[in-house]
């Protein structure tokens, strides 16, 4: 049987949206492996000087996992 897990992870970027969730895939594939999809559960800008300074995202990251049986 395939088994799949799913982690939350939270990531930001001062260029995008898209940057926010590369870094967020980047730093999960530093100890997960066999990454399968990431969904953004959430996005948010932090507002500065009418401006937006940064951008942010939660992403729910699945991967699968061996059945050592």
């Amino acid at each position: 049987m395939k088994i799949i897990k799913v982690i939350e992870v939270i990531a930001s970027s001062d260029r995008s949206f898209d940057d926010a969730t590369e870094n967020a895939l980047k730093e999960a594939a530093k100890s997960v492996q066999n990454i399968k999809s990431i969904y953004i559960k959430e996005m948010k800008a932090k507002v500065e000087n009418n401006k937006i300074a940064s951008y942010g995202v939660n992403a729910k990251i699945s991967f699968g996992v061996e059945d050592k049986q």
